[in-house]
């Protein structure tokens, strides 16, 4: 599934790379925010996976919902004069940091895990013989 992951991210930033596709500067700031929240959906919806809690209607509704209300809060607030998008930056932005450090977390503990029952079946095998 990781290889999945990077596949993915490695097409998407060739395509992004090298794919002419402009937009108006106006609609940067509405981009920015909706990406902000879409990495957040990625890192957790990566964090489920690791969790074996991951469900693909809860990732593909999050992804959506949270693109779209970052976009909402940014383009209200620049309606109404006020920074709504400091919102999504405290949100989004908190998130990923959180779900990077359970990653980081879960990793360290696999790596561990894993260390310690290779350990333990060279023990068992040593018993053996």
């Amino acid at each position: 599934m990781i290889f999945a992951v990077v596949i993915g991210l490695a097409l998407g930033l060739a395509l992004g790379f090298g794919l002419d596709i402009s937009y108006p500067a106006e609609y940067s700031f509405y981009i920015t925010m909706g990406l902000l929240a879409a990495m957040d959906s990625i890192v957790g919806a990566t964090r489920s996976m690791m969790e074996e809690k991951y469900n693909n209607f809860i990732f593909i509704s999050g992804f959506i919902t949270n693109a779209l209300l970052a976009m909402v809060l940014t383009y209200i607030g620049d309606k109404l004069g006020v920074p709504l998008y400091f919102a999504a930056i405290f949100v989004f932005g908190g998130r990923l940091f959180n779900n990077l450090a359970v990653l980081r977390r879960l990793a360290i503990d696999k790596y561990f895990e894993r260390k310690t029952r290779k350990s333990e079946l060279k023990n068992n095998q040593n018993i053996e013989e």
